[in-house]
């Protein structure tokens, strides 16, 4: 159960940074959790993001583990073993950025990056009970990370506090500047989820004393349903060649086949929903600053559940929508009861990630800290 692929010690004496391992450091493999990738030469040039974390002097501690190829949402991983979750050791650590988020959650890294395709940092921030963030679409530099295109995509940080969440920005993005914003506007948005769930988001936002007002995504579904669309043919185009080689795993080969299928009528489809519910996620925040929902709609499941039926693809539905729109998105944990947590989603305008942020750290402040996972 290994939250490193490898142990590594770069940099300065600056903060830990944990790296997933589908982010390049020169002299090293980009393997992608994956075993048809155990032979790859070791990458010739740093990520640009980890190119920035060393000129901020941090210390890359080691690269992490993942779901298969970035291609799965628990982080089961039969290859490179399965991330413990350090918080709630029986269930999954979510995926595919599992190592990035055990490693803060196991204090073995002050911030980690982690990508973000259809949830890949906000679920298993979500189930270790840390803080991620997926940031707008493009705002942070993909080059030098698998898959090299995409439109979906996004690199962004993992912490265990929302200051060491906000430093970790400031590194990987020289435009982040935080802000002050004492009184957000907040859009409660109503879904499908678990009720303590949805009513432990609706007492953290009453906590912080936040004006808040009910509001819907109607699009929601279909956002999820087109966004499976992309990543399935986006993916295939990236990995499906490893297929010949019969080393992906059963689960990841089965997605890539399917996403082999993939028409370019269906795309076409999917860019639609994209276009109209990007302007639906404009319109609500013309209404408020951010808007608020639950990270996953459900608790996480077990390691022995998700073993027995390794689709768990519904813990994507509330947050898969916001890659295909690009919007940024910051999951935060909540309390829930005697050893559990939930996590808050907030979702603002494409660009302001500061925004974004701000509001999470307003929330958070509100929060008893002794009902969440030690930090």
């Amino acid at each position: 159960m290994t939250i490193f692929v490898q142990r590594l010690e770069l940099g300065g004496a600056g903060p830990r940074v944990a790296v997933k391992d589908t982010i390049d450091i020169a002299g090293y493999p980009t393997r992608a959790g994956s075993r048809a990738l155990a032979d790859v030469p070791p990458a010739t040039a740093h990520a640009e993001v980890v190119e920035r974390v060393l000129a901020a002097g941090c210390r890359i501690v080691g690269k992490t583990n993942l779901h298969e190829l970035a291609f799965g949402v628990t982080g089961l991983n039969d290859w490179t073993g399965t991330a413990l979750n350090p918080s709630f050791p029986d269930r999954v650590p979510g995926g595919s950025s599992s190592g990035s988020a055990a490693a803060v959650a196991a204090e073995e890294a002050d911030f980690a990056l982690g990508t973000d395709t259809g949830g890949s940092i906000r679920i298993p921030a979500a189930c270790c009970g840390v803080f991620g963030l997926k940031p707008t679409f493009g705002r942070v530099s993909r080059a030098g990370i698998a898959p090299a295109r995409t439109t979906l995509d996004c690199v962004g940080p993992f912490a265990a506090t929302m200051p060491w969440l906000l430093r970790a920005m400031a590194v990987i993005d020289p435009s982040f500047t935080p802000v002050s914003l004492p009184a957000p506007r907040v859009g409660l948005v109503t879904v499908e989820a678990r009720p303590e769930m949805t009513e432990a988001i609706e007492r953290a936002v009453a906590a912080a004393g936040l004006t808040a007002h009910r509001t819907t995504l109607p699009g929601l579904s279909g956002a999820f349903e087109a966004g499976l669309t992309f990543i399935n043919a986006e993916t295939f185009a990236a990995f499906g060649h490893l297929l010949a080689g019969g080393a992906v795993g059963p689960d990841v080969a089965g997605r890539l086949r399917a996403g082999a299928g993939t028409s370019p009528a269906a795309l076409a489809a999917a860019e639609a929903v994209r276009e109209a519910f990007r302007a639906e996620v404009d319109a609500r925040l013309d209404e408020a600053d951010v808007l608020v929902l639950p990270t996953l709609p459900d608790l996480p499941p077990t390691l022995d559940e998700a073993k027995a039926n390794r689709s768990a693809v519904f813990l994507t539905t509330l947050v898969r929508p916001f890659n295909l729109s690009g919007h940024p998105a910051l999951s935060l944990p909540v309390p829930l009861g005697p050893g559990r947590v939930a996590a808050l989603q907030v979702i603002g305008r494409r660009g302001a990630d500061e925004t974004v942020l701000a509001a999470g750290a307003r929330i958070a402040a509100a929060l008893p800290s002794a009902a969440l996972p030690p930090a």
